[in-house]
């Protein structure tokens, strides 16, 4: 089925340390004619007047969090007409993940959101170099996350998996991650 995702967009989605950047890298990987869109890239490429985001969600913050969100959809977009897959990944949680994929203007486009278990995400983000957290905790992201449409893309819960097998899961359903 990879094959047949040539100018489509896959967005990997999920909280911070749920594998994001690895599973959309191995997945690119995994296909012939890919481009790894990293959402994060955009919010650092604000070199001076950037605010961050934090549980009081100030509004500069959702409005640069957007200004990413547009950025990278775009540029998906403009990959996928190229002929290449787009595979996008960012931290698209809740209510933000319907409107984020009617940015992307790409048809097919896919949405993956990774979920592993709370207890996972934590050993993780422990484990990282980088604090992705900061004022967040992981329960409380993990519960936005959960505020999605659950039958908005494939969710994957990849607790007690690879990254190999993750990627595998998603190229076998592949089919139940289009969005319409």
């Amino acid at each position: 089925m990879s094959g047949g995702l040539d100018g489509a967009v896959v967005v990997v989605t999920g909280v911070m340390a749920a594998g994001k950047s690895t599973i959309a890298q191995l997945l690119a990987e995994r296909l012939p004619r890919a481009a790894h869109v990293h959402g994060d890239e955009f919010r650092r490429s604000i070199v001076s007047g950037r605010v961050e985001i934090t549980p009081d969600e100030p509004a500069e913050a959702i409005e640069q969090l957007w200004l990413r969100y547009k950025l990278s959809a775009m540029v998906a977009d403009e990959y996928a007409a190229a002929g290449f897959t787009a595979v996008v990944q960012d931290v698209i949680l809740g209510t933000d993940v319907a409107e984020y994929a009617r940015l992307v203007r790409t048809r097919p486009r896919f949405l993956i959101t990774l979920a592993p278990r709370p207890d996972v995400v934590a050993a993780r983000e422990l484990a990282r170099p980088k604090s992705g957290y900061g004022d967040w905790t992981v329960e409380s992201l993990y519960t936005y996350l959960h505020q999605a449409p659950a039958d908005l893309g494939f969710w994957v819960d990849s607790s007690a998996q690879t990254p190999t097998e993750t990627v595998d899961t998603i190229l076998q359903n592949l089919d139940r991650a289009l969005v319409p």
